[in-house]
C-alpha cells in the first residue's frame, strides 16, 4: 500500500488531528486543565478551517479511485467547517453548564467524528466509502441527540433518530444491492454509470427509488421526514442546530454527486420525475406544518424540511451551475439557520422559554436578539437585500436554465411556497416587534462566545447578500471539478 496517498486527504487528516489532540487532552489533563478544553478546541478548529480553505486540493483520485479531494469537495468542506465553528461558539456556554461540563470532551469528540464521516461522504467515489462515511456521521449523532442524560425527551429523540437511521440505511443498502447487479459487480460510481447507461428497466426504477428513499431520510425529504420534528425538539438545542444545517449540507452535496455521476444517463427517464414529486411535497408539507407550530424548535424543524426541498432544486439542474447554486445556498442556509438557533438557544439557556408566544414584545427587553432573529428570518424567507434572497434567485435560475416547461412549473410552485414561508417567518417577527403584549422574557446579557457566533451569522447574512464572493468561489470550484459532471 502506498501510504503517500493519505497526503491527498488533508481535510480529513486535519479533523483527525484535532480529534486526537482533544481526546488526549481530555483523557490525561487534570480538572484545572480541562477548563481550557473549550477555548482550545475552538481555536484549533478555527486554525484547521483556515488551513482547509487555503491549502489547494490535489484533485487526484486515490485508493484505487475510491476517494477524491478536488476544489469542489474542498469548498463544501470549508463551508461545513464554518458552520461547525459557529456551533462551537454558540454551544460554549451550554457545554460549561453543571450538567454537561463533565462530558464536554465527549461532545467535541463526537462532533468531530461526525464531521469526519461527512468529509468521507462528499469525497467518496465508491459506495463502500460513502456508506462508511454515512454511518460514521450518523451513529455518533444518535449519542449527541441523547446527550442530556436526565431528560426523557432527549432519550426519546435519540431512539427515534437511531431507529430511523437504521431503517434508512437498510433501505439504501437494498437499493445499492440492485445497483451492484446493474454495474456488473462494481460499486465505483464510474462503473455504475456505464452499467445503467440508457437502461430503464423496472428493477432500475425500484433501485433508484430505494436509494432516493435512503438518502431522503438523512435530508428529511417528504415523505421520509417524520422523525425530524420530534428529534429536533428533544435534542439539546446545540445538537439541533448542528443536525439542521451541517448534516443536511454534506448529504445534499453527496446526493448531487451520486445521482449526477452514477445515474446521469437515466436522468430524464427515471429520477428527474421522482425528484419533482419529492421536492414539491417537501417544500409544501414543510411550509404548511411550520405554520401550525408554536414550539420554536419544532418550528425550525419544519422550516428546515422546506429548506431541504429548495436545496435539492440544485440537483434538478444537474450541471455545474446547479452545483454552484446548491453550495451557495448551503452556505447561506448555514449562517441564516444558525443565526436563528443562536437566538433560540440563548433565550432557552437564560430564560427557559421555547414557545413562539414567549417572544411577544421581545424587542422591549432584548432589542439586540430581536434584531438578529429578524435578519435570520428575513434571510430564510428570501427577502432582499439579504443573502437568502440571492441564494433563492440563483438556485431558481439554475433550474430554469434548461428551458423545460416542467421545470418552469416546478419553480412556480416553489415561488408560491416562498410566499407561504414568508407568512410564517414573519409570525416570529410580528411576535417580537408588533405584539402589544408585555414581554415575558426579562433582559439578560448574552455570553461573549454566543455574541461572536451571532455576529458572524449576521455578517454572513448581510455581507454575502451584497457581495457575491462566496458564490463566485463556489462556481470557480465547480468549474475546476467538472470531471464528475460529464454525464449526459
Amino acid at each position: 500500500m502506498d501510504y503517500s496517498q493519505f497526503g491527498s486527504m488533508i481535510p480529513e487528516l486535519i479533523v483527525l488531528g484535532i480529534f486526537m489532540l482533544v481526546f488526549l487532552f481530555d483523557t490525561f489533563s487534570n480538572e484545572g486543565g480541562k477548563r481550557i478544553l473549550t477555548p482550545l478546541t475552538t481555536v484549533l478548529f478555527a486554525l484547521g478551517t483556515v488551513a482547509i480553505w487555503l491549502v489547494p486540493a490535489s484533485g487526484e483520485e486515490v485508493f484505487g479511485g475510491m476517494y477524491v479531494n478536488d476544489t469542489a469537495t474542498n469548498a463544501i468542506k470549508a463551508i461545513l467547517n464554518i458552520g461547525v465553528f459557529i456551533v462551537f461558539l454558540q454551544s460554549a456556554k451550554w457545554v460549561e453548564s453543571d450538567e454537561v461540563a463533565i462530558r464536554k470532551g465527549e461532545f467535541y469528540e463526537l462532533l468531530l467524528v461526525t464531521l469526519f464521516g461527512m468529509y468521507l461522504m462528499v469525497s467518496a467515489r465508491h459506495f463502500l466509502l460513502f456508506v462508511i462515511g454515512l454511518e460514521s456521521a450518523s451513529l455518533p449523532l444518535a449519542a449527541l441527540v441523547a446527550f442530556n442524560k436526565k431528560h426523557y425527551e432527549s432519550h426519546e429523540a435519540a431512539i427515534k433518530y437511531i431507529m430511523t437511521a437504521v431503517f434508512s440505511s437498510a433501505i439504501l443498502l437494498v437499493g445499492l444491492s440492485f445497483v451492484y447487479a446493474f454495474s456488473g459487480g462494481s460499486l465505483y460510481f464510474s462503473d455504475i454509470a456505464l452499467g445503467v447507461g440508457g437502461e430503464t428497466s423496472g428493477l432500475l426504477i425500484v433501485a433508484l427509488a430505494f436509494v432516493i428513499a435512503g438518502i431522503g431520510f438523512k435530508l428529511s425529504l417528504v415523505p421520509f421526514h417524520l422523525w425530524t420534528a420530534d428529534t429536533y425538539q428533544g435534542a439539546p438545542t446545540a445538537i439541533t442546530s448542528y443536525l439542521s444545517v451541517i448534516s443536511k449540507g454534506a448529504t445534499a452535496f453527496a446526493f448531487f454527486v451520486i445521482f449526477v455521476q452514477c445515474f446521469g444517463a437515466v436522468y430524464s427517464e427515471i429520477w428527474e420525475w421522482m425528484l419533482y414529486a419529492v421536492i414539491i411535497a417537501t417544500i409544501t408539507v414543510g411550509n404548511l406544518f411550520a405554520i401550525r407550530q408554536k414550539n420554536m424548535k419544532r418550528f425550525m424543524a419544519f422550516s428546515s424540511i422546506s429548506q431541504a426541498g429548495y436545496i435539492m432544486l440544485g440537483a434538478i439542474a444537474a450541471d455545474g451551475l446547479g452545483l454552484a447554486s446548491m453550495m451557495f445556498y448551503i452556505f447561506v442556509y448555514v449562517v441564516s439557520n444558525l443565526g436563528a438557533f443562536a437566538v433560540i438557544s440563548t433565550i432557552e439557556e437564560n430564560a427557559g422559554k421555547i414557545s413562539m408566544d414567549d417572544y411577544n414584545g421581545l424587542h422591549k427587553t432584548n432589542p439586540w436578539l430581536s434584531f438578529a432573529m429578524t435578519l435570520a428570518m428575513f434571510s430564510l424567507a428570501g427577502i432582499p437585500p439579504f443573502a437568502g434572497f440571492f441564494s433563492k434567485i440563483l438556485i431558481f435560475t439554475s433550474v430554469t436554465g434548461t428551458n423545460s416547461w416542467p421545470l418552469y412549473v416546478l419553480v412556480l410552485i416553489a415561488l408560491i411556497n416562498t410566499i407561504v414561508s414568508l407568512y410564517y417567518y414573519l409570525l416570529v417577527v410580528k411576535a417580537m416587534w408588533i405584539s402589544p403584549e408585555e414581554p415575558k422574557i426579562a433582559a439578560f446579557k448574552t455570553a461573549p462566545c454566543q455574541r461572536v457566533g451571532l455576529w458572524l451569522c449576521i455578517a454572513g447574512i448581510v455581507f454575502f447578500g451584497l457581495v457575491p464572493y462566496i458564490y463566485q468561489y463556489c462556481y470557480d470550484a465547480v468549474k475546476d471539478s467538472l470531471a464528475f459532471l460529464t454525464i449526459f
